[in-house]
């Protein structure tokens, strides 16, 4: 039996540094207990295999627990564990092959790291009409927020992010996820802006970015603009929930120093001191969790459940049409 496969085999508790990780490697049942993390792991330029089986099985107890993931946040809680050095070359890189690794052998499933940046364009074709009705009745969704008195946007400052906390926006809630890219384009906040005026109802935006000069720089500037274009159209109300100051004392959270070469550094450095924090840095169960909490202040969760009933009766209904239609396969 592979170890990865292994009901029992043991995961990481969320993203707490005193966490305890496996110390041996499943796949050496007879080898002498030797810790995955410490000095010795971190020195090392060449670990042995034992070593490498070790570190492996930390790795899939982290990703497993917390997936899905980046590989920079596997790294982040890697680093939490001291399984690996804070270092790009010393620490991300190694962490970024033995994932490569665990994917290709068939240890860890290729779904547990996600990757928002690339796509494939093109048109989605189909064998028949009843594929393409079974593709539709996939896609259907009610709005769940049609009825509500507030208006609700997650604003995320990262790309390959948005798959990590998806699955609460999108999935759960029913809400739109916006990608800033890092500074969004002055067309893309005047069409999310043009879309709150149009809505109406008071909204609430959440951002999240970085603790250093540009996220808090590109926090700021989505704020300063979609109020300037959204003007008293709309009561709008606008919270930055991560990463926050006290969130890095609390979980402690991996630091770097503060890049001096970025022209809002100064300024940065005077409030918030000279290290800086990246939002990868939040485990992503707790960061699932920041984001959830607050769209539930706003949200009927009774009424959403509800409505996700009837969307599963509706989107059977819809799979149906090519039999309803007479349609050939």
């Amino acid at each position: 039996m592979n170890p990865r496969n292994d009901p029992a085999r043991p995961t990481a508790k969320q993203s707490a540094p005193s966490d305890k990780l496996p110390k041996t490697s499943s796949r050496s049942p007879g080898a002498q207990s030797t810790s995955a993390y410490g000095s010795s792991t971190i020195r090392r330029a060449r670990r042995s295999q034992k070593e490498l089986d070790v570190l492996d099985d930390n790795i899939f107890a982290i990703v497993k627990d917390q997936n899905p993931a980046t590989v920079r946040q596997v790294f982040y809680q890697a680093t939490v564990h001291q399984l690996v050095p804070k270092d790009e070359a010393k620490g991300y890189r190694v962490i970024q092959r033995r994932l490569v690794a665990l994917r290709e052998s068939g240890g860890m499933s290729y779904g547990w790291i996600t990757d928002n940046i690339r796509w494939v364009h093109g048109h989605t074709r189909y064998g028949g009409i009843k594929e393409f009705a079974q593709e539709v009745s996939g896609l259907y969704r009610r709005d769940y927020w049609r009825e509500a008195e507030v208006r609700v946007e997650i604003w995320i400052e990262k790309d390959a992010l948005a798959g990590v906390i998806s699955p609460t926006v999108i999935g759960k809630w029913g809400l739109s996820l916006h990608v800033a890219r890092g500074f969004s384009s002055l067309s893309y906040l005047h069409q999310a802006a043009e879309d709150l005026a149009d809505d109406g109802r008071p909204a609430f935006i959440y951002t999240l970015t970085d603790l250093d000069p540009s996220g808090i720089g590109i926090a700021r500037d989505i704020e300063a603009k979609l109020r300037r274009m959204v003007g008293n159209r709309v009561d709008l109300h606008v919270e930055r929930l991560a990463v926050e100051p006290w969130q890095v004392q609390a979980w402690s959270l991996p630091t770097r120093l503060t890049k001096h070469t970025d022209t809002r550094a100064a300024k940065f450095v005077a409030q918030f001191g000279n290290e800086s924090v990246e939002l990868d840095a939040i485990s992503p169960n707790t960061l699932r969790k920041i984001v959830g909490d607050a769209i539930a202040r706003h949200a009927d969760a009774g009424a959403i459940a509800r409505l996700k009933q009837t969307e599963a009766l509706e989107r059977e209904s819809i799979a149906n049409w090519q039999t309803a239609l007479g349609g050939t396969e």
